[in-house]
C-alpha cells in the first residue's frame, strides 16, 4: 500500500459525480412525520404522554417483547439495562472494540470495566469462540453488539453466560429488524437496547428503547429513567387526577418526549417498506462492487440459514488497502470530492487514547477489529436514496478505487 502523503492537499475533482453534495445517513422523513409533531404541539403535550406510550406499545408489539421502554437514547438505555443488572464497581463486562464509544462507555458509568473480546473478520461480530476464556469471577454479563444489523451468533454466546451464570445484554442499536433463528433481536438476552439516532433505520432524532422480558428490570427502567420518581410525568398530571410522586431511587433525566414520539410513530408504519428499499440498494451495491479492490459484506444467506434476517443498517466496504495505492482516509476524502459522503464504522475502542491509556491496551491487542478499523468505509444506505442517488455512488466509488487499483 501506498498511501496518500499525511498532510498533502487533495485536489477536489475537476468533474465530480455530483454537484449537490449527498449526505451520509439521512432519514427518510414525509408530511406523515411532519403532521404528526404539528398535532402533537397542538395537543400542548409535548413532554413524556401519550404518544410515548403509543410508541412503545407499537415497538413492543413489533419485537413480540413482553416490555417495551422508551428513554432518551440508546446510551441512556445500555446504562440503565445494567444498572438493572446490578452492575457496578469491580465487575467485569465482555463486549466487543468493534463498537462506538457508546457500548464500553455505558459501562464505565456503572464503575465496572469492559473487557474486550475480538471480533470474527467476515461478519465484524464478537467472536463466540473467544467469549468464555475472557469470563473471569468478577464477570458479570456479555453485552453483545449486533454490527451493522447482523444478528451476533447468540445461541454459543446465550450457553457461555449460562454456564456461568452471566447477564446478557444485547446492542441492538443497529438491528430494529434483525432476526436470529426465528427469534427477533429483544427477545433473546435478558435486555436489548435500540436506537433511534438520525442515521438508524426508525428514526425519532434522538431516542432509544429497552425492550426485556423482567418485569423487575422493566419496572427499574422505567423508574431511574426519570428522576428515580415512583410516577411518571403523564401519569402525574393526566386527567385521572394529580398523584403525589416519591423517589425510590437516585435516578436520571433519560425519558423520550412525545415530539421524539411523535416521530416514531409514523416511522414504525413503514418499518417493512424502509426495510424492503435498503435490501434493494444493499443487492445493487453488492452487484456493483464485486470486482473492486474491496470485500461486500459477507453474506448472510438468508435464504438458506434458518429464519435469520439482516437489519441492514450499514453498507461497509472493507477496502484491499494492499492493491490501493492510497489509504482508506484519503479513499474518503475522494469521495467527498465526488459529492459522496460516507461514514467510518467503527475505529475500534483500543485504538482511542482513552481506553488505551486507561485500561493498557496496544494496537495490537485485537487484531480482527484493528484489521477492519484501518480499511473500513460506510456507504449510504437510506430508504430516502433515489434510485439517481444509489447510481450516483456506485459511479463514485468505482471511479475512485479503478483509478487508485
Amino acid at each position: 500500500m501506498k498511501p496518500h502523503p499525511a498532510g498533502a492537499p487533495r485536489a477536489a475533482s475537476s468533474d465530480p459525480v455530483r454537484k449537490q453534495f449527498l449526505v451520509f445517513g439521512s432519514p427518510a422523513l414525509g408530511e406523515a412525520e411532519i403532521q404528526e409533531v404539528v398535532d402533537t404541539l397542538r395537543s400542548g403535550w409535548i413532554g413524556t404522554g401519550p404518544r410515548v406510550a403509543r410508541f412503545e406499545e407499537m415497538f413492543r408489539g413489533y419485537i413480540g417483547s413482553p416490555h417495551a421502554l422508551a428513554l432518551n437514547s440508546c446510551t441512556a438505555a445500555l446504562h440503565l439495562s445494567m444498572i438493572a443488572a446490578g452492575i457496578g464497581p469491580g465487575d467485569e463486562v465482555i463486549t466487543t472494540p468493534h463498537t462506538f464509544a457508546a457500548t464500553a462507555n455505558s459501562i464505565v458509568h456503572t464503575g465496572a470495566t469492559p473487557v474486550f473480546v475480538d471480533v470474527d473478520q467476515a461478519t465484524q461480530n464478537i467472536d463466540p469462540s473467544l467469549i468464555e476464556r475472557a469470563v473471569t469471577p468478577r464477570t458479570r454479563a456479555i453485552l453483545p453488539v449486533h454490527f451493522a444489523g447482523r444478528p451476533c451468533e447468540m445461541d454459543p454466546i446465550m450457553s457461555v453466560a449460562r454456564r456461568h451464570g452471566l447477564r446478557v445484554i444485547e446492542d441492538a442499536a443497529h438491528a430494529i429488524e434483525s432476526v436470529y433463528r426465528g427469534r427477533h433481536i429483544g427477545t433473546i438476552g435478558d435486555a436489548a437496547c435500540f436506537s433511534f439516532y438520525v442515521t438508524k433505520n426508525i428514526v425519532t432524532g434522538e431516542g432509544g428503547m429497552v425492550t426485556t422480558s423482567d418485569d423487575t428490570w422493566a419496572e427499574k427502567i422505567q423508574t431511574y429513567g426519570l428522576h428515580g420518581l415512583s410516577k411518571g410525568a403523564w401519569k402525574r398530571y393526566s386527567d385521572s387526577g394529580f398523584v403525589h410522586y416519591q423517589v425510590l431511587y437516585p435516578g436520571f433525566k433519560y425519558n423520550m418526549t412525545d415530539m421524539q414520539a411523535a416521530l416514531g410513530i409514523r416511522q414504525m408504519e413503514r418499518i417493512d417498506a424502509y426495510a424492503a428499499r435498503r435490501r434493494e440498494i444493499w443487492s445493487r451495491y453488492d452487484k456493483a462492487f464485486s470486482d473492486l479492490p474491496a470485500a461486500v459484506p459477507s453474506p448472510m444467506r438468508e435464504d438458506t440459514e434458518p429464519a435469520t434476517v439482516h437489519a441492514r443498517h450499514l453498507y461497509t466496504l472493507l477496502l484491499d488497502v494492499e492493491r490501493l495505492n492510497i489509504d482508506r482516509d484519503a479513499v474518503v476524502e475522494e469521495l467527498k470530492g465526488e459529492g459522496i459522503g460516507t461514514g467510518i464504522h467503527f475505529i475500534s475502542l483500543h485504538l482511542h487514547p482513552y481506553y488505551r491509556e486507561r485500561f493498557g491496551f496496544s494496537p495490537d491487542d485485537f487484531p480482527q477489529a484493528r484489521h477492519i478499523s484501518e480499511r473500513t468505509v460506510s456507504l449510504p444506505l437510506s430508504a430516502r436514496l433515489s434510485d439517481q442517488d444509489v447510481d450516483d455512488v456506485i459511479t463514485a466509488v468505482r471511479k475512485v478505487l479503478l483509478r487508485h487499483s
